[in-house]
């Protein structure tokens, strides 16, 4: 579903958007919650350097087109010692963080060259006034020239939301105020809960309804109940905020204030009944099946027919009910707080999930508290920019089309997916000769790699966006009718058999995903792009910097989530008790690895939280290292540019990591992501790998070779 948060596996970024309105800020997530993503810390909540990749001479000084960027390396760096900056620690140097991006990275500038590509597309389609209606080149160009229009935008300030403020204004009961919540619902507005829909756990070829937790304008639960010096600054900055978004709506000071408070308190409210960040990646903590009387009888103040009827949906009997405690503490807050309360937090959603497609006041604003202070960054992306994120976002597929067409040719396609065959075949072999799992749980989990379906470029079939009108006229209107069709065609699937071929993520997208409930791994195109990836390049630099990815991804269905489901997408137990107990222990093995990091002084990395993503990282460098001397056919490892093979596979996979990350944004991601920091991403795989510390002749004094008693392995 759109809505919400399921597995733990999202991008900061998803973590800051108020919903599909919220895509043109550039804080739009690029998944669906539900899935596993690769995560690079980019995020698209800035950048605007232009940056000439096209012939690999950009800011970052890396001609690196399938090999090793040298001048990267710091060798005043040991490599057992700290490996990361001994690979990254001179493009660190040479890359300052452009002033309106809270990180830069090797996939920031991947990134930022398939924005430009974008770009040129969407400035073609823009020109184009007699283009085709209802077709994807006049659906892209208009939706982009609307969003561009910054002096229609700036006229309008928040007039578009006119009759929306109105709608909520004259709300008189609570059945007005449910249906008003539908209503916003459908628009990508993301106040107190999210509905949509979803695979069901237990039956993985049905579509079902589902209901979750929401309703917060801050990351999550905790920034509302951590009671250290800088979570109490934070709230008061963000209540700050929220007085000055009223303020611009019209409402005098004292108002505006008053309202602020009303809001955070009730937001406070839904965080304390909200399931914590860590039970969210559970699958067994998130499915709670329902029937509609039973989820009546635990909120008698809310008529869930009548919501679902508001709301679009066909007539729902059963649902998932993500977190059953969150709807009962809800129902309880709609029972004791007054209407005009609830009046007041609606029009602070509506205003906050549109604020960055209003006039130039409102987007400052809102740049100042979810870019600024979140994030760190200094200024907004161009407007260029952030109008190819929001067409993107909105009709990420039909812009798709074009992009492939241009940068990821059949050729491309093939070289990858041979990689990723490769990769499963290393699995494979390792799964047979695992000296910790039982024949009996062995035949499964070959059984579900087995069934892994691989999904490399773009979707086979192109999503129709026919219900979705696009006009040159108001940028907002544009979004909301967007985020309708969006929801529109969620809820249509509810009762529905499931669609296997469907993607999550555009095809621009610089990110990939392992999806539990599909059994499958996704490569977009925007990934498998140079300099991270060319089908040409060295066999080490191509296995270290994108077959590690592929099997990252892999791993994420033998983590401590994916290995909760079977190779058809059930939840499932397919594992001997004796096989669960020892997968477990050397799950907490890596998370204990990572509780020893710290980020800052007394901020250390959530060991539970970070434990499938690293899991995955040190199963898919696995992976990737045995794929890698699989490739070599036999033949020896040839040194090259004074490294062996080896050696540019571990640099490699460094340097793919490579980032600069403001101290606000390693805050935010720390508590709020269960991805780590790239520096744990790197250094923290690599301690438990004796063929890095064989390569690199690492001793057991090296800080980067734990000792054998402490090393973390699982696949």
């Amino acid at each position: 579903m759109t809505n919400g948060v399921k597995f733990g596996a999202f991008l900061v970024a998803s973590l800051l958007a108020g919903g599909s309105l919220a895509a043109q800020s550039g804080l739009a997530p690029t998944a669906d919650g539900r899935i596993e993503t690769l995560a690079r810390p980019s995020a698209d909540c800035g950048g605007s350097a232009l940056i000439a990749l096209s012939n690999g001479q950009g800011q970052s000084g890396a001609a690196g087109k399938g090999q090793l960027d040298l001048s990267a390396l710091d060798k005043s760096v040991e490599p057992c010692t700290d490996f990361f900056t001994f690979a990254t620690g001179n493009w660190v140097k040479q890359n300052p963080i452009p002033a309106d991006y809270p990180s830069w990275g090797i996939s920031e500038e991947i990134d930022h060259r398939n924005k430009e590509i974008l770009r040129a597309i969407l400035e073609k389609a823009a020109a184009d006034k007699a283009a085709q209606a209802g077709t994807p080149w006049q659906k892209i160009g208009d939706y982009y020239a609307s969003c561009m229009d910054e002096s229609a935008i700036n006229a309008a300030r928040s007039k578009p939301l006119a009759p929306e403020l109105q709608r909520i204004a004259a709300i008189s009961d609570l059945a007005g105020f449910q249906a008003e919540l539908a209503r916003l619902h459908t628009m990508g507005v993301n106040a107190v809960f999210g509905f949509g829909s979803e695979q069901d756990f237990k039956d993985s070829t049905q579509e079902i309804a589902d209901i979750e937790q929401g309703g917060l304008g801050l990351p999550e639960r905790d920034y509302y109940t951590r009671d250290d010096e800088q979570s109490k600054k934070l709230r008061e900055q963000y209540l700050a905020h929220v007085t000055k978004m009223f303020g611009l709506l019209g409402d005098d000071s004292a108002k505006s204030a008053a309202e602020a408070k009303t809001v955070l308190d009730i937001e406070t409210r839904l965080a304390k009944v909200s399931l914590p960040i860590v039970d969210l990646r559970d699958p067994d903590k998130v499915y709670h099946r329902q029937t509609v009387a039973e989820l009546a009888a635990g909120t008698p103040h809310f008529r869930w027919t009548e919501y679902f009827q508001e709301a679009g949906a066909q007539p729902v009997a059963s649902l998932n009910v993500a977190e059953p405690d969150f709807f009962k503490g809800m129902d309880a807050a709609l029972g004791s707080v007054s209407l005009d309360d609830w009046k007041t937090y609606l029009r602070w959603h509506l205003i906050h999930s549109s604020a960055a497609a209003l006039s130039q006041d409102f987007q400052d604003e809102n740049f100042d508290f979810y870019g600024r202070t979140l994030t760190g960054s200094k200024q907004q992306l161009p407007r260029w920019q952030r109008c190819v994120n929001s067409t993107d976002a909105e009709l990420g597929e039909a812009l798709g089309q074009y992009f492939v067409e241009q940068q990821f040719p059949a050729s491309a396609k093939a070289a990858a997916t041979v990689m990723v065959q490769n990769v499963i075949a290393a699995l494979r072999d390792d799964l047979q000769t695992l000296d910790w799992m039982s024949p009996e749980t062995r035949k499964k989990a070959l059984e579900k790699l087995n069934a892994i379906d691989i999904k490399v470029g773009y979707p086979g079939k192109w999503r129709d966006y026919s219900k979705f009108t696009v006009s040159r006229g108001p940028y907002v209107e544009n979004l909301t009718r967007g985020s309708q069709f969006e929801f529109a065609r969620q809820l249509a699937k509810i009762g529905k058999p499931v669609d296997r071929a469907e993607w999550d993520m555009t095809p621009p997208t610089v990110n990939a995903y392992y999806n539990p409930l599909l059994n499958e791994i996704v490569f977009p195109a925007g990934i498998l792009q140079p300099p991270l990836y060319d089908p040409n390049g060295d066999a080490a630099f191509n296995y270290g910097a994108t077959a590690a990815a592929i099997g990252h991804e892999m791993s994420h269905g033998f983590d401590d989530e994916g290995a909760k489901f079977d190779a058809q997408g059930n939840l499932k137990n397919w594992w001997t008790d004796a096989d669960l107990k020892n997968f477990n222990d050397r799950g907490d093995c890596v998370a204990k690895q990572f509780d020893e990091f710290e980020v800052e002084p007394g901020l250390h990395v959530q060991g539970k939280l970070v434990e499938g993503e690293s899991i995955a990282d040190l199963g898919g460098l696995a992976m990737a290292y045995a794929a890698y001397h699989k490739s070599l056919g036999g033949k020896p490892d040839v040194a090259k540019d004074g490294w062996t093979g080896d050696q540019r596979f571990f640099i490699a996979y460094a340097q793919s990591w490579e980032d600069n990350l403001r101290p606000e944004l390693a805050r935010l991601i720390t508590q709020s992501d269960p991805h780590p920091l790239p520096i744990f991403r790197v250094n923290g795989p690599l301690a438990n790998t004796p063929e890095f510390h064989k390569a690199f002749a690492c001793t057991e004094k090296s800080p980067l070779e734990r000792p054998a008693v402490k090393r973390c392995r699982i696949w």
